[in-house]
């Protein structure tokens, strides 16, 4: 039964109700309890963690339920905070890091997610080891082979609609959609079978900032009991399920290892001889590494500028498609000087990158290991304590029309947590697309679960 728009304000308002009051256990209990639940995950020998919204308000992401809540704030009839930065500059939590690390020891053995804000694939966490049952803003993927794609911009629609891109897989090429339920929509079938098969093979389930009050997925815990598995609850309000838990904390968390990002663009550079064949006429264009249509919405603008070339004017280009359109002497040469400017919410200003140009077929063409370069990038940009390092991970020629494709990496922010801190008011991202979700009526399901397989194999370009 899907909700009609009267039940959907009558659930928000019912929804809103309950559990707002956020409980600080006092500092010598919290210690106790955290040091059981240290205990409890060192002896586990298959820990399952549940997530919720409250992981992620220190990303600058507002719950629902909490004081400040998205439900809370409707039915007070107060209006929702106003966007900051974007949504899609969002950086993982304390929590988030902490998972990685614990999945990293090899503790974590699943992760189960209601959060659409594609914040534990951003962290590291596998997405073999990962369910998430509403959804992923940042995500698309093939009806037909089952392929996903992890994006570096918001999909543009929700409720599994077709988009605007195509499965690149050869012999596909089938409409790609997203992943992001609406109100009508089921759980997905797949997601829900993984997570109830962990929660009974856990012996640890621990739920961290969630009410637990939508159900069907609010029960995937209690799974674990049958078993003679325990729960344990991390939250700041009350829960329907607190009686059934072996451990309930109402605290926040602690020190983890910095979390760097690191984005993907291209360089396309295009040539063709005039008619006379004296001159080469060429476009240059800065582009999404994800295909031709998509965004591309770290980059605010770009400037081009020739070096030792002062009769080439310069150029600002500040809306995408980023491209530029000129015409050389075909046996000259130069050397292309290209400012990206970042938008709101990354680490650094802007990088620069040259680009000599002779109009020759490029011969050098290959496609690296892209984990070893993103690892040293992280290394470089932990060590340096800044952003903005780049490196190629590929470069390809195409033929017709005459054409150079260069991949980069670079990192785009890198975030330092400090006990007892939040993440920084520069790296805050927007509620705007959280509220844009919420007011189509995302976010929870009470069907039961169905859905389409989808293959495990997990794409980013």
């Amino acid at each position: 039964m899907s909700l009609g728009y009267a039940e959907k304000l009558s659930f928000i308002e019912d929804v809103g109700k309950v559990g707002m009051a956020e409980f600080f256990d006092p500092p010598h209990i919290l210690q106790e309890k955290v040091e059981r639940l240290a205990s409890l995950i060192h002896k586990s020998k298959h820990l399952v963690v549940f997530t919720g919204a409250g992981i992620s308000t220190s990303c600058g992401i507002p719950d629902f339920r909490g004081p400040k809540g998205i439900w809370t704030l409707q039915r007070e009839g107060k209006a929702l905070p106003e966007a900051s930065l974007p949504f899609h500059r969002a950086v993982p939590s304390l929590t988030h890091m902490a998972l990685v690390e614990l999945e990293r020891a090899g503790i974590l053995k699943f992760l189960i997610s209601q959060n659409v804000d594609g914040l534990h694939l951003r962290s590291g966490i596998p997405r073999e080891k990962l369910a998430e049952l509403h959804g992923n803003s940042f995500m698309e993927t093939c009806p037909s082979c089952g392929v996903e794609y992890l994006r570096d911009f918001e999909v543009e629609t929700i409720g599994l609609k077709e988009t605007s891109r195509r499965c690149s897989v050869k012999n596909c090429g089938a409409k790609l959609k997203d992943t992001v339920l609406d109100w009508e929509d089921a759980l997905p079938e797949k997601e829900m079978n993984l997570a109830e098969k962990h929660c009974k093979m856990a012996d640890i389930v621990l739920c961290l900032g969630t009410s637990l009050q939508i159900t069907p997925a609010c029960n995937l815990p209690l799974r674990s009991l049958r078993g003679g598995g325990k729960i344990v609850i991390v939250n700041l309000q009350k829960t329907p399920k607190d009686k059934k838990a072996s451990l309930v904390i109402h605290g926040l968390v602690d020190k983890i290892s910095p979390f760097v990002r690191i984005d993907l663009f291209q360089i396309i550079l295009t040539q063709a001889l005039s008619i006379d064949q004296k001159y080469v006429n060429w476009n240059l264009r800065v582009a999404s590494a994800h295909g031709p249509k998509a965004p591309l919405p770290f980059i605010k603008s770009v400037e081009v500028s020739f070096l030792d070339a002062e009769d080439y004017k310069a150029a600002l280009l500040e809306k995408e498609p980023f491209q530029l359109k000129r015409r050389t002497v075909e046996t000259k040469s130069f050397e292309l000087v290209l400012k990206l400017n970042f938008s709101e919410g990354c680490g650094c200003p802007s990088i620069e990158i040259n680009i000599p140009v002779d109009f020759k077929v490029p011969t050098d063409c290959f496609d690296l290991e892209k984990d070893s370069i993103f690892q040293k990038l992280r290394e470089t940009a932990i060590k340096d304590s800044c952003c903005g390092q780049n490196a190629v991970i590929e470069r390809k020629a195409i033929l017709s029309p005459a054409s150079e494709v260069t991949v980069y990496a670079t990192v785009t922010n890198i975030v330092r947590y400090n006990k007892a801190s939040k993440v920084s008011e520069a790296n805050s991202p927007s509620n705007g697309s959280i509220k844009r979700r919420i007011e189509n009526g995302i976010g929870t399901s009470r069907k039961r679960p169905r859905g389409h397989k989808r293959k495990s194999k997990f794409l980013t370009n």
